[in-house]
């Protein structure tokens, strides 16, 4: 998404742009406790508790059309088990997390760093585990199996789409601003659509344990035409998703979701 950008490949006169890379759920949090970035990814359960200083923009999200996070095991365990025993989760603040605890919420959680929860796995301290980001591709290859698939289950009970994470701008920014760094984000992810092999071989740099191929698959499945635009749809998930946790009592802020476009 960040390519053109961070290559300077998209230029915007009288803006500078500075790249942090940071794993999402400490993006969550420091846009929760400091507010600290103009623009941040963020997950969408995180949004309500910051919606007082930002606002979300109309691009840069990723969305599961029919897959997403996916509860894993190294036992053979049915998604009804998953009452019983503690999983490993990547925060709390994740939308990954909101999924789980719309599914159950008496599902009993941990926090573990998400590139740490297929190693706690393995190494028995954890039944089972929520995975995000490439996990969803490796598990597999860990000799892990597939409990859960929340962006299965979201579609097959609401019918729409699993939004998981988007970009906020801080409102303080005002309006003009808000506006010109929209474009510029959604300009930067239009290059890397149209400048695919290039833009990929620019991320494989952050890529963890994943070859190209792999890659490209991950890449397709969390960068396209919908990350230009959430659609109609997208949007309507975004909120029902928010309602729905409020409504659940996951979520004790009540959402209000606008866009600047």
């Amino acid at each position: 998404m960040f390519y053109g950008l961070a290559t300077n490949k998209v230029r915007v006169p009288g803006y500078r742009f500075s790249h942090t890379l940071c794993d999402i759920e400490t993006l969550n949090r420091r846009a929760r406790e400091e507010a600290f970035y103009d623009v941040t990814a963020i997950s969408f359960h995180a949004y309500p508790y910051i919606q007082d200083n930002y606002t979300l923009m109309g691009c840069g999200g990723s969305v599961g059309e029919g897959y997403g996070p996916m509860v894993v095991s190294a036992k053979p365990l049915t998604a009804d088990d998953l009452g019983r025993i503690r999983l490993a989760v990547p925060g709390t603040l994740t939308t990954a997390y909101l999924a789980l605890k719309i599914f159950n919420p008496a599902i009993e959680t941990a926090t573990v760093p998400f590139d740490q929860i297929i190693p706690e796995i393995l190494a028995g301290k954890f039944d089972a585990g929520l995975i995000i980001h490439e996990g969803q591709l490796t598990y597999s290859s860990s000799g892990l199996r597939k409990v859960l698939d929340l962006g299965a289950w979201w579609r097959e009970n609401t019918g729409m789409v699993l939004p998981l994470g988007g970009n906020a701008i801080r409102r303080s920014l005002g309006t003009d601003s808000l506006r010109i760094v929209s474009q510029a984000l959604r300009d930067s992810i239009q290059h890397a659509l149209d400048n695919r092999e290039a833009a990929l071989e620019y991320a494989m740099q952050f890529a963890r344990d994943l070859d190209a191929r792999m890659a490209n698959r991950f890449v397709s499945m969390y960068v396209n035409e919908r990350t230009l635009d959430y659609g109609a749809d997208g949007r309507e998930a975004i909120r029902k998703l928010l309602d729905l946790g409020y409504e659940r009592g996951i979520i004790p802020i009540a959402p209000k979701v606008d866009f600047v476009d």
